[in-house]
């Protein structure tokens, strides 16, 4: 059987011409279908970004040299992904079968075109791969699930008695200095509005400098955000609470995480200290931290925020670590 590195560096060698010949193409047309809020533009980002990020063999292979899965027990994990995003369920499948685990699969509805393809792509290459489907009452070794808070309450019950790496909501924030260059506040658009602000790494709350509000401009968008949009700005206007109109987004002046997916909350901060106590008193909140002038954890650079690395873990929790301890 090909090694871990090998079968996924081959993905990656397919998804260099993704979206230009006519099977993946029909693929594309499906999963936009399927799913009002997915666009082919943001399909054939996430297929890059994780072409670029993630299916490199040399980066495959330095990141797997970390782990040792030697003299393990294959185990079954069950996969239950979200579909949010395009392949949003991706890693957690990488990470499965790169540790020798078996793969139980259970794609979400919004998502289920780009997943099958994507397996059926790896059953080509290596026809040996670990990999079914998840459906109730399977027998398992382990699980690990993404979803809402409710949904991760209900796993957390529901596998109560097997080792689970469950997570909920998450959000993400961009602190600015308000020195960005504009590629960076290009990028920041990026960050904000790339999938619809659907993902949790989706930057939807601004810490600024006092007296500074970054000028976010128009961007094209899902006609399903711009319908949002629309309605979120009457709901506003019709409780008289205070917003912000750029256009496209509602900037409100809040210090929490907004609850609409066409509002972006803002907050003043006096010095870069207080924005760091702020990340660190939230920090079960966050998923990523977008800044130039800032140390954090998770900080990603302007425009990067959609493009995670092989380490760069959901919810800062290692999955390779609890692959190798079940």
């Amino acid at each position: 059987m090909k090694t871990a590195a090998e079968i996924f560096s081959a993905l990656g060698e397919r998804f260099e011409s993704f979206g230009r010949d006519d099977a993946s193409r029909n693929i594309i047309a499906e999963a936009t279908a399927r799913n009002g809020w997915f666009t082919a533009e943001d399909i054939l980002y996430a297929v890059d970004a994780l072409r670029a990020e993630m299916l490199q063999e040399e980066k495959l292979s330095a990141w797997l040299s970390a782990y040792d899965f030697s003299g393990k027990t294959q185990k079954r994990v069950a996969i239950i992904m979200a579909g949010n995003i395009p392949l949003v369920g991706f890693f957690d499948l990488l990470c499965v079968l790169a540790s020798g685990h078996a793969a139980l699969v259970k794609p979400s509805n919004k998502d289920s075109v780009l997943m099958r393809y994507v397996i059926d792509a790896l059953r080509d290459i290596e026809p040996r791969i670990p990999i079914d489907s998840y459906s109730d009452g399977c027998e398992i070794d382990a699980i690990i699930a993404t979803g809402s808070n409710n949904t991760k309450r209900y796993f957390s019950s529901e596998f109560a008695d097997k080792p689970s790496l469950l997570r909920g909501n998450r959000h993400s924030a961009a602190v600015l200095s308000g020195d960005e260059s504009a590629a960076e506040l290009d990028g920041l658009q990026s960050d904000i509005f790339r999938y619809s602000g659907l993902g949790c790494r989706n930057v939807s709350l601004l810490l600024v400098p006092r007296g500074y509000v970054p000028n976010i401009g128009e961007v094209p968008v899902n006609r399903k955000y711009a319908d949002n949009y629309r309605q979120t700005k009457a709901l506003l206007t019709m409780t008289r609470q205070k917003f912000t109109d750029n256009g496209i987004c509602l900037l409100t002046e809040n210090d929490q995480f907004p609850a609409s997916l066409s509002t972006i909350s803002y907050f003043e901060y006096g010095s870069l200290s207080e924005a760091e106590e702020w990340l660190a008193a939230h920090d079960d909140e966050l998923q990523c931290v977008v800044s130039n002038c800032i140390n954090h954890p998770r900080r990603v650079a302007f425009g990067e925020a959609q493009r995670p690395r092989l380490t760069d873990y959901p919810d800062d929790n290692d999955v390779m670590r609890f692959l190798q301890s079940i």
